[in-house]
């Protein structure tokens, strides 16, 4: 047979695995191999012709190779420690693995411990992990004392191949492919317990899950587990009750609460955003919360997202709030007959949408059942695709930029369950397709990942601690309009069909509020901090002066608080520390004499700033927002 790699073919003997076609060197690194694009084990037989890559850690089917074999490594030593226990599923997930188990006791942090020294010795025995296949009935049979494995094989089709993988002593069913040996699991560290029910219905039993993570250097791992570590610092749940911004209550589980300082944050963010897009030439419309079934059938949201929308009757007619602004922005633009000169008409709009999420997939402001998506919405001719979806591109990056984010960008393309023809489809993906390649920018293809009506282009933003979050989004929709029956006046005087697009910048005002909250550790840059500055006196010969400086501030529109308490000044330093307050300034005799303030800075490396009078602090604040400095 012949397999080329790296552009070079080479004829080797029917049969002969990944790992015989490699050198020495390569076979300390390489994880997993790909065959034409199909993933497979290095031992496993090759019988074909075709394109041969070897997969290393850097490659997310080698990381997810080593995870999942990691995983069984797991479900091992938790059966040599507790043979009783059953076994479930075990999954490798971004950045790490799990197992699912039915136990009578639930496990403690230090069964976890004992697990992991368990872990390290199979690992240390470096065993082969061997793949089998069995009959249905034989399969059936042999894993009669595993309930939930008999399950899954029951729900296998008919003529599906029913696998198993063998390691040392222990066997699990399962699909692969896996590592050559366990031993190539160089680091590894389990890190939670949680309770999950079977196939995630609360319906079924509830299970202990073990989550886990593994990476091939101890480099690595550690430094996952540093940025974890981080991470916990940073939770936007904490944060926001520390620093009284927002927070979830049980009375509304899904529907965030935000505070006065929240709303300080949040009418900043929603002022940016207006001003942005006044500058790029939208305009501010706003759309009903609730609207009626003829509508959603019409859209074709009733038909395809009903189990995720909340419905009522009103005077006998089925109502739904919207989860989605889009079916409203389309009886906007019905309002009145349009000419191809009105075109480009783009349309913003912060809407308040609402989805049933279930309550296990709740989590802070990350994921809710309420939020505010900051949609546009864009009607233009045909050959003003590519210079609108360019448009929106370069708002989208001005943002970001705006945040220090770094982000990529993904195109998603046609789903099994779209609907639309494939002319629309065909000239809905090579506009956003040309438009990325005509602004030169490198972006990863998901092939079916599109909306139901149309493809799309997600930007995924990185946080300074490495994290990925999809956030921006444009749609391009030429089956909206066709439902809505859309049209404005073409130059030759005939009714033509507008194409749409629907995109968002911040996703939902909520969720990115959380991610900021994040990315600044809740230490936001002045221009958005809820409070910019706190006078902090260190006697109360100082109060007039302090108060007189509070109001010159809040006059020039500088968020302004005041500490006059009989308090050491270094407790109320600290204090406006842990409340992330950007400015400390502090007034004592002599600045209250000289008409002048000493400026201390949040950011621990800046420190003291000195002296300056109210004029020259004035003006390097209103400099510092200006330019929203980060």
């Amino acid at each position: 047979m012949k397999i080329t790699r790296n552009g070079v073919e080479t004829e080797f003997p029917q049969g002969t695995n990944a790992l015989d076609m490699i050198d020495k060197e390569e076979k300390k690194t390489a994880l997993a191999a790909r065959i034409n694009g199909r993933l497979i084990s290095l031992p496993e037989p090759i019988c074909e012709d075709g394109d041969l890559e070897i997969l290393t850690f850097d490659d997310p089917d080698g990381r997810w190779t080593l995870r999942h074999t990691a995983s069984h490594v797991l479900a091992q030593a938790v059966k040599n420690l507790r043979p009783e226990a059953k076994l479930a599923i075990g999954p490798a997930i971004e950045n790490g693995f799990y197992y699912d188990f039915d136990v009578s006791e639930p496990f403690t942090p230090e069964f976890l411990a004992a697990v992991e020294k368990e872990m390290a010795k199979i690992i240390k025995k470096n065993s082969r992990l061997e793949r089998f296949e069995l009959p249905r009935a034989e399969a059936l049979e042999f894993m009669k004392d595993e309930p939930y494995k008999v399950e899954l094989i029951n729900d296998l089709p008919e003529d599906a191949v029913i696998s198993f993988y063998k390691q040392e002593g222990f066997t699990d069913l399962c699909a692969g492919p896996h590592l050559p040996s366990v031993g190539k699991i160089k680091a590894f560290k389990l890190t939670s317990i949680a309770g999950a029910y079977w196939r995630g219905s609360e319906k079924n039993k509830m299970l202990q899950r073990i989550y886990g993570t593994a990476f091939f250097t101890k480099e690595d791992l550690d430094a996952y587990l540093t940025r974890m570590e981080e991470a916990k610092k940073r939770d936007h749940r904490k944060l926001g009750k520390q620093l009284d911004l927002y927070d979830i209550m049980d009375e509304g589980p899904g529907f965030p609460f935000f505070f006065p300082k929240g709303m300080i944050l949040r009418n900043t963010l929603e002022d940016y955003w207006r001003e942005i897009h006044r500058k790029h030439g939208y305009e501010e419309i706003k759309t009903p919360i609730m609207l009626n079934r003829a509508l959603w059938e019409r859209s074709g949201h009733w038909d395809h997202y009903k189990e995720n929308m909340y419905t009522t009757v009103i005077d006998d007619t089925d109502f739904a709030i919207k989860p989605m602004n889009c079916p409203g922005g389309m009886l906007v633009y019905q309002r009145k007959l349009w000419s191809y000169r009105d075109l480009p008409l783009r349309c913003g709009e912060l809407g308040l949408v609402h989805r049933h999420e279930l309550s296990g997939a709740l989590h802070g402001l990350m994921r809710v059942r309420c939020f505010t998506q900051d949609d546009a919405h864009i009607f233009m001719t045909p050959d003003q695709i590519r210079d609108e979806i360019k448009g929106v591109y370069n708002l989208i990056d001005e943002v970001y930029s705006v945040f220090g984010f770094k982000y990529h960008v993904e195109l998603s393309t046609r789903p099994e369950n779209s609907i639309g023809t494939d002319e629309m489809w065909e000239l809905a993906t090579e506009g956003l397709r040309g438009a990325l390649d005509d602004l030169g920018v490198n972006y990863i293809v998901n092939e079916g990942d599109g909306a139901f009506y149309g493809p799309k282009i997600d930007f995924h933003l990185e946080d300074c601690i490495g994290r990925t979050w999809q956030c921006g989004t444009i749609q391009l929709d030429m089956n909206l309009p066709e439902r809505f029956d859309l049209t404005y006046t073409g130059p030759d005087g005939e009714k033509h069909r507008p194409v749409m697009i629907h995109r968002v910048v911040f996703g939902s005002i909520e969720r990115f509020i959380g991610i900021i909250t994040e990315h600044f550790a809740g230490a936001f840059p002045l221009w958005l901090a809820p409070t910019q500055v706190k006078i902090l006196t260190i006697t109360d010969r100082a109060d007039a002066a302090a108060k007189a400086l509070r109001q010159k501030l809040e006059d020039a529109g500088i968020r302004t608080e005041i500490d006059l308490r009989n308090e050491k000044i270094g407790f109320k330093i600290r204090e406006a520390q842990m409340m992330k307050i950007p400015y400390m300034l502090v007034i004592g005799d002599k600045e209250a004499e000289t008409g002048t303030v000493a400026v201390r800075s949040r950011d621990k490396n800046k420190g003291d700033l000195g002296v300056m009078t109210s004029d020259e602090l004035l003006n390097m604040l209103q400099q510092e927002i200006r330019t929203k400095a980060r």
